[in-house]
């Protein structure tokens, strides 16, 4: 299994250089020369089977020879050994046709941990294969900067900065990051948004000099193997249901729902992908208008997906235009330049045929939740009420069953909460900690060379 690039100027990567590298090298993302394909019998084959089985029997696709079957099954096993539900992403009926697939029961209380703690494990492995050290840098809009440290703090020869908007995560996501003990986690808190934050990472990347002598990677999920290992959730609820579903996905940086695209692709029969996105909608627009423009970052109450520069979405681009890394090459280059790109007709419709979109606003996303807990007495947190609510605007288009897929537990989100419901979540053991640890956390400017110095200052030796 080798890996190239979406922009076509990079050559062909094992599975374990593209893990310890995140971005190609050319500025595009990593994706599988050819998707590996599953039968639909061995498909049927994952029901009943531990989700720890199902994700080793689709993981060793990815992973070819850069680890043998035995280190791949002892990380995994490693990874789910500490989420608090045993099938890890339970599979929960809420109406006729309706269930939300839980992906809240890891470590950090999000459905990052799914992936991370299996791309920790191989990325420590593959970094003692090679005898050197790395540094993560990862943008986060709340989640993926607690699920990096609680995958790779404490780690040796790992130094992990993590950058999040200044004001934009809940108290509960920013705690989770800076009450971190780990002497190799830094946290910044930068001045701006996620996407001001995204761009200095790929920035950072684009200093070859800087990236090389840092030896930068990332973790986020620009990483494809953050992308395969979420897969694997989009293939055990399929086996529960028994047949084709409609997946409702919150998306913010569209890599969650490009999982659901890469297992498609590899076999999985789906009705199709729905992107639920909230008043940040660049690619509900994208999708339903055919243009891809950026706008200013607006402060949600979700604020996970509060991104209008959504970095996967070039990966299903690059599908949908059936693999033309020029077109693709082109078409990035002038959305850096202009912020705005339209699609071609044939590729829209491309995309249109596998993605449905829709978006919930604020006042959208308390009504969703003040519903669901009055006729339920069930309480969701507000990236997964605008799933639930862009299911509801387009029940009539979609097919049953439908999946929503529920990324966070809401004690993460308790202002929200209290403000749809009136109610205050009870604390979850994993979170009872976070109100008495000592924040550690740096201030910098949304500027390039603070952050750079920032990093260098604090780099340990190998």
């Amino acid at each position: 299994m080798r890996y190239i690039s979406t922009r076509g100027q990079t050559a062909p990567q094992s599975f374990a250089d593209i893990l310890l590298a995140g971005l190609a090298p050319d500025g595009g993302l990593f994706l599988p020369e050819s998707w590996p394909q599953i039968p639909a019998e061995e498909i049927f084959g994952f029901a009943g089977k531990r989700y720890a089985g199902v994700a080793f029997a689709i993981l060793k696709r990815f992973t070819g020879d850069s680890f043998t079957d035995a280190e791949l099954r002892e990380d995994i096993e490693a990874a789910y050994s500490d989420f608090d539900a045993p099938d890890i992403a339970p599979l929960v009926e809420i109406g006729k046709g309706k269930y939300l697939l839980e992906l809240f029961h890891g470590p950090t209380l999000a459905f990052k941990d799914i992936a991370m703690q299996v791309l920790g494990r191989l990325f420590a492995r593959a970094l003692a294969k090679e005898g050197g050290k790395a540094t993560v840098v990862a943008a986060t809009s709340g989640d993926t900067g607690s699920a990096a440290i609680a995958a790779l703090g404490g780690l040796p020869n790992i130094d992990v900065f993590v950058m999040h908007p200044k004001g934009r995560v809940s108290e509960v996501q920013r705690r989770q990051m800076t009450t971190a003990p780990f002497d190799n986690v830094h946290n910044i808190a930068l001045e701006g948004s996620f996407d001001d934050a995204q761009t200095v990472v790929k920035q950072l990347f684009a200093d070859k000099a800087f990236a090389n002598r840092a030896h930068l990677t990332a973790v986020n999920s620009i990483n494809f193997a953050r992308i395969a290992a979420q897969a694997v959730y989009y293939f055990t609820a399929a086996v529960k249901l028994e047949k084709p579903a409609t997946f409702v996905v919150p998306t913010g940086n569209f890599g969650d729902v490009f999982a659901g695209e890469a297992a498609m692709r590899m076999g999985l029969p789906a009705h199709k992908l729905v992107v639920a996105t909230n008043a940040n909608d660049i690619v509900a627009r994208a999708l339903n208008e055919g243009v891809y423009e950026s706008d200013t970052v607006l402060p949600t109450l979700s604020p996970s997906m509060d991104i209008q520069v959504s970095s996967n979405f070039e990966r299903a681009l690059f599908e949908a235009s059936g693999r033309d890394a020029d077109w693709v090459r082109g078409a990035m280059d002038t959305f850096a330049a202009k912020r705005s790109i339209t699609l071609p007709g044939e590729l829209r419709l491309k995309l249109r045929a596998r993605y449905d979109a829709g978006r919930a606003d604020d006042a959208e996303t308390l009504d969703l939740m003040a519903r669901t807990f009055r006729a339920t007495g069930r309480t969701v947190d507000p990236h997964t009420a605008v799933a639930l609510r862009v299911a509801e605007k387009l029940d009539a288009r979609l097919e049953d069953p439908i999946v929503i897929l529920s990324t966070a537990h809401p004690a993460k989100f308790p202002d929200a909460v209290a403000q749809a419901t009136g109610q205050k979540v009870p604390l979850p053991r994993r979170l009872a900690a976070l109100y008495d640890g000592v924040e550690r956390v740096t201030v910098l400017p949304h500027d390039l060379a603070a952050v750079r110095v920032f990093i260098e200052e604090r780099l340990r030796p190998a």
